[in-house]
């Protein structure tokens, strides 16, 4: 289930997903990783951790000018969902006004990227204190910060291991961070981090691979206990930090981390939802200021509905020239090709005896609305050569108008919406579930339709 509708609203991404085709002709080095299905589109395999290291270099680079390296046996992010908690943290802690001075943020355990220093400096110029208990990760870090002349904003530091804030911030006792952010390892054991005992058996199977060093992905107790710990430092540390907060791996931690909060009297708290392609994540912000303005947590009524995709077909150029000949003897004012399938449409709906109208659509675009009282379009061969026998064939009347509709029946096999629209190679034909009974009367609509337009340009005049 593609979750992108539920990114953060100022994501880039949202709306615009990568596209790999142009990303392969501009870089080599993700080229390589790229492949092309018998459609013609262009795949990554993300059960490679080449494929989408390669992926998250070439974002980087592209999209916000970054150079980074990562080792294969590290963390690998994935930007989008990073992307989402930077853009979280802006809400939290709100635009800088004239005269305030610089953010400045503490990221815990930041990884052999440094995604989320290298994403706040580079795009909100926030000054950035990076911790790391690893001495790959750390040395990668540093690396990373440096060849992208970032020094100035991001400070690497080496910490020891279960250092979460209190170590990390003896010699910084005069700064007021506005913020926190942290990744924490989300699994207790090996087991765990395999999916045994701890991922639900109706889920799917994850859909891409799963890179980490023990330090990055286990912890003991797992995320769940280190937040707690994050949350027993800020209780000494209080005001700080403006703001701690922590992403989490299972929604199951929320509850119980909430509860540690009012237990321990935390005035502010509030959540939020990370979504990308079939990947959720939560996180969890605290704050004991009083003055700070609380970004309200995703609704509980919310549900992901599945985009349904309408059902759709292509009529081309020469089809399209063949109805417009065989039209015009009846109507010569359907003069684009657009008008003219429409036309064509609303006379064979009506032969149907589909309850249609026209409602507004794009400028360039035609939309009926259809109301399916009955199926008439099954076996309808069969009754034209029936009826054939008992009427007299009469000759074809050609009416300009379009056909009127009465109201809506009480009873109806289904309704929809039938988009008429140009494309390169000639006209789509769209037809989008509204309600009813069955969509497998719709669907035979559709090919009715669809076999129904090929047989008008074959038949003779």
């Amino acid at each position: 289930m593609a979750l992108n509708r539920s990114m953060h609203p100022r994501n880039r991404y949202k709306d615009r997903p990568p596209d790999f085709a142009y990303l392969a002709s501009k870089y080599p080095e993700f080229q390589q990783h790229v492949q092309t299905n018998l459609a013609g589109g262009v795949m990554l395999n993300f059960k490679d951790p080449e494929a989408v290291r390669a992926l998250t270099c070439t974002l980087l680079k592209e999209d916000f000018g970054l150079s980074i390296e990562i080792p294969l046996e590290r963390l690998i992010p994935t930007v989008p969902l990073r992307l989402n908690y930077i853009h979280w943290v802006e809400d939290l802690i709100g635009s800088r006004g004239d005269g305030e001075a610089q953010r400045r943020g503490i990221d815990i355990g930041t990884g052999a990227s440094c995604i989320y220093p290298l994403l706040g400096a580079t795009m909100n110029d926030w000054h950035f204190l990076a911790t790391e208990v690893d001495d790959i990760c750390y040395n990668y870090a540093k690396k990373n910060v440096e060849q992208n002349n970032l020094s100035d904003l991001i400070k690497v530091v080496k910490v020891p291991q279960k250092t979460l804030l209190m170590d990390a911030l003896k010699e910084e006792s005069s700064i007021i961070y506005d913020f926190c952010m942290c990744n924490p390892p989300f699994f207790a054991n090996q087991l765990e981090a395999q999916g045994v005992n701890s991922r639900n058996s109706r889920r799917p199977p994850p859909s891409s691979v799963n890179t980490g060093g023990v330090t990055e992905i286990m912890a003991e107790g797992g995320e769940l206990e280190f937040v707690k710990r994050i949350i027993h430092d800020s209780l000494q540390l209080k005001r700080r930090l403006r703001w701690y907060s922590c992403m989490l791996g299972k929604k199951c931690s929320l509850t119980p981390l909430k509860e540690e909060l009012r237990k321990q009297g935390v005035p502010k708290v509030t959540h939020t939802e990370f979504c990308q392609g079939r990947t959720m994540r939560w996180a969890l912000a605290w704050s004991f200021y009083e003055d700070v303005l609380v970004p309200s947590p995703p609704s509980k009524k919310r549900k992901m509905e599945k985009v349904r995709k309408p059902l759709t077909f292509s009529i081309l150029q020469p089809t399209i020239r063949e109805l417009q000949i065989k039209a015009s003897a009846c109507d010569s004012s359907q003069n684009s090709i657009v008008q003219a399938v429409a036309a064509w449409l609303e006379n064979t709906l009506s032969d149907l005896k589909v309850l249609h109208k026209r409602v507004p659509s794009g400028a360039s675009e035609l939309s009926l609305f259809l109301t399916a009282a009955e199926n008439t379009w099954i076996h309808v061969r069969q009754k034209r050569r029936e009826h054939a026998r008992q009427v007299p064939r009469a000759p074809p009347v050609c009416s300009a108008e379009t056909p009127t509709t009465p109201g809506t029946p009480p009873h109806f096999l289904f309704k929809c919406l039938l988009n008429v629209k140009p494309e390169a190679v000639g006209v789509l034909v769209e037809m989008h579930w509204v309600e009813g009974q069955n969509k497998d009367q719709m669907n035979q609509l559709c090919t009715y339709l669809k076999n129904a337009v090929l047989r008008t340009v074959t038949k003779p005049q």
